[in-house]
């Protein structure tokens, strides 16, 4: 008699639905009022908001600044990296 064996796979399958997000990094390089002007005229932030990711930056050393669809999140890290900020693109976890 035929055995069914089940199978239980524990890949995570990344869709392009999937949740990402840009992170900015602390960098020895940028003073902390560019990196807010930067979060101000790019990203539309206003100013307490901005000011608010800038110490996270400098202070816990990343921030996520938006999250969406990979390939909007590819375009603002690469922005990013246009100002002359550190940036990388992540998964968010669910």
């Amino acid at each position: 008699m035929p055995q069914t064996l089940e199978r239980h796979d524990t890949e995570t399958v990344t869709t392009p639905e999937s949740p990402w997000a840009a992170l900015v990094w602390n960098d020895p390089v940028n003073l902390m009022s560019y990196v807010s002007y930067v979060f101000r005229s790019y990203f539309g932030y206003a100013p307490a908001e901005a000011e608010r990711l800038m110490l996270q930056v400098h202070l816990e050393g990343k921030a996520v600044v938006a999250t969406g669809g990979r390939e909007q999140m590819e375009r603002h890290v690469e922005a990013m990296h246009d100002f002359g900020l550190w940036a990388t693109l992540s998964r968010v976890d669910g």
